[in-house]
């Protein structure tokens, strides 16, 4: 798949970007040079693999184990200091502005 300069003229429409003639060859450059990434993988010939859960499932299963620091607080919580200067607060949490309604 890819794109040509209409589709370009398209996109950036649709998003409400206003691109220059030497932004949309840029962008035009740099989505195909995606798509070409994307067609390669795709060609990579996978039967027989099973898929992984998580990518760094291999790295457990296999030979070479993650070393992973424990899950330990290293800081005191400074949540009341932190939330002093906030214009509203609510159960430990910031109030702010409804913006989207």
């Amino acid at each position: 798949m890819s794109l040509n300069s209409a589709d370009i003229s398209r996109i950036a429409n649709l998003a409400r970007l206003e691109l220059h003639p030497a932004e949309s060859e840029r962008m035009l450059a740099r989505i195909n040079g995606f798509f070409d990434i994307v067609e390669r993988m795709r060609a990579v010939d996978t039967t027989g693999i099973e898929p992984l859960a998580h990518p760094t499932m291999a790295a457990v299963s296999g030979a070479a184990a993650l070393r992973l620091r424990e899950d330990t607080a290293s800081e005191p919580d400074q949540r009341e200091a932190n939330q002093q200067s906030a214009p509203a607060v609510e159960r430990g949490l910031f109030l702010v502005p409804k913006v989207i309604e």
